[in-house]
């Protein structure tokens, strides 16, 4: 009698701690004495003749200290089903009909999907179809509500305090106002909680638009206090109040952010006579050795995807509430952000530091 036998993939933007969900995978089925197939480069994968390969111990030994993923992952392809925030297109039936018969063609008897929301949404079209999904929640933006918290999130936050200690000292030195750019499109954790912990003067997020006069004015206060230097920290997608957010379009997949850095720093440097200067670390923050809280969080996740298809939980996705591994429905995930609450107590606590939101 063959093993039973499962399989895995990584869809969607890279980050620390995937290879650490492999490695749960991997090696809690094969405690249970199932076969593991790594389905390459995401959802492509499962596209026929199928491109894959076969994962057991040795596979992943060494794996967790690594950055992104040892079976490749694309946010582009046949299976996007995400292109903006709140917008959804099908995956076509042919496609979704092609990775089902790949599926049973290799004896799989359970998918586990590794991805956000745009993947969360392509796992719940395949389980609609009658392909056994578990997903399992992936993004630095650390932006979905049906989990507390997503692994790579405290590797990102790691990245943009490490950066901003290191622009503290030439601030200071030169006594410019720095501006950093991080990531974080509809959802300011990023920049929120790296801003704190790195000690910024002002964070701008998605979720509170903002003033450029009353930034103008923050740097002023501080400049009247002795100040002469300042750090602006600036989520991609935040946005002026009655302004739009700088993005450019993209024909296959959602539409990419990224230029506020520049913007914000032209405006400070026009209304203040300051010199600025902006830096945006972009992909720094997806790549890199994982903390360790991302490495046991992915751990976790994988461990419990496993004990999930082995409950024949089909539909759910892993989901981290009240410091335990639970599951929620991938329906209840889908299209559900969760955001900064502008008057939540992390901002307040930023406020009372004073910390400028530029409202």
């Amino acid at each position: 009698m063959s093993k039973p036998r499962i399989g895995v993939l990584t869809s969607g933007g890279d980050c620390p701690g995937l290879n650490a969900v492999i490695r749960g995978v991997v090696l809690a089925a094969e405690k249970l004495g199932w076969e593991v197939l790594g389905f390459l480069d995401g959802f492509e994968g499962l596209l026929p003749p199928g491109n894959y390969k076969s994962l057991g111990r040795r596979d992943t030994a060494g794996i967790m200290p690594r950055g992104g993923t040892i079976i490749g992952t694309t946010n582009r392809g046949h299976f996007v089903a995400k292109v903006g925030a709140g917008e959804r297109t099908e995956v076509a039936e042919k496609v979704i009909a092609d990775a089902r018969e790949v599926l049973k063609t290799l004896r799989v008897d359970g998918l586990i999907i590794v991805g956000g929301d745009g993947s969360m949404a392509t796992a719940q079209q395949l389980q609609d179809a009658g392909i056994n999904c578990i997903g399992v929640p992936k993004t630095i933006d650390n932006d979905l509500e049906a989990t507390a918290m997503t692994f790579g999130f405290d590797s990102a936050v790691a990245t943009v305090m490490d950066a901003l200690d290191r622009l503290h000292t030439t601030a200071t030195s030169h006594k410019r106002i720095m501006v950093l750019e991080v990531m974080g499109r509809h959802a300011g954790w990023i920049a929120l909680h790296g801003g704190v912990a790195g000690g910024a003067h002002i964070i701008l997020i998605p979720e509170i638009p903002f003033d450029y006069e009353k930034i103008a004015a923050a740097i002023q206060a501080r400049a009247d206090r002795g100040n002469l230097s300042a750090i602006v920290v600036v989520a991609e997608g935040a946005k002026p109040r009655d302004g739009q957010v700088v993005m450019r379009h993209c024909d296959e997949g959602e539409d990419r952010y990224g230029g506020i850095g520049l913007v914000v720093a032209g405006e400070i440097a026009a209304r203040t006579g300051k010199e600025t200067r902006c830096t945006v670390l972009g992909h720094l923050q997806r790549g890199g050795t994982p903390t360790t809280l991302d490495r046991i969080l992915g751990t976790r996740f994988g461990v419990k995807a496993v004990k999930l298809i082995r409950e024949k939980k089909f539909g759910s996705m892993v989901s981290y509430q009240n410091y335990q591994v639970r599951h929620v429905p991938i329906a209840d995930a889908v299209n559900r952000l969760r955001l900064v609450p502008p008057d939540g107590e992390l901002v307040q606590t930023a406020r009372d530091v004073d910390i400028s939101f530029g409202d």
